[in-house]
């Protein structure tokens, strides 16, 4: 299942700006005001529809992080994906984005659906909780992160883990209509 446009403009609520609103985007918009207001993030340290373009095989891609959060020096702590499916099944792509992130991965990634949640380290692939609650407090969120450090991964792995981000984008065919778009 594609995200698809709904051909109406609504006010993104991290930026203020007018987006295109899709199938997905109430549910994004529901995460963003989560991490804001419940779990108290800084709204300047989240960013939306976060684009990470690598290469692979001389052909330049790119992935999108529905939510990507940062420290207040700029480094990467969490990246959130939105699943339209069984979460299980996107954790792999979701780590595999969350590392090739540069100049420094994200040591946690949350994958859900809206109704599960995974909170995994990036370094192993591991999951680390589950539930909503899992996504931790702002001033908890560094901390953990540091717990979960992800070290930047040498060129080799680098291209292994591009690679599989690029299959599994792949299994998705390409963007209905152009609706994913940035």
């Amino acid at each position: 299942m594609h995200e698809v446009s709904l051909n109406r403009v609504i006010t993104d609520y991290l930026t203020g700006r007018e987006i295109m609103d899709t199938t997905y985007e109430d549910l994004r918009q529901a995460l963003a005001r989560m991490l804001v207001e419940d779990r108290k993030y800084p709204r300047e340290s989240v960013l939306p529809k976060y684009e990470l373009v690598y290469e692979v095989g001389g052909e330049s891609q790119s992935a999108v992080v529905d939510l990507a959060v940062f420290g207040p020096a700029g480094e990467p702590l969490l990246a959130l994906f939105f699943c339209p499916g069984e979460v299980g099944t996107f954790i792999r792509e979701s780590v595999a984005a969350a590392r090739i992130h540069l100049p420094a991965p994200f040591p946690l990634v949350a994958v859900t659906d809206s109704m599960e949640l995974v909170l995994v380290e990036s370094r192993t692939g591991d999951a680390i909780a589950s539930g909503f609650y899992a996504i931790p407090l702002w001033w908890d969120l560094a901390p953990l992160a540091g717990e979960h450090a992800c070290p930047p991964f040498g060129e080799e792995r680098l291209l292994k883990e591009r690679r599989i981000l690029t299959a599994y984008t792949g299994l998705g065919g390409p963007c209905c209509g152009g609706a994913c778009s940035l």
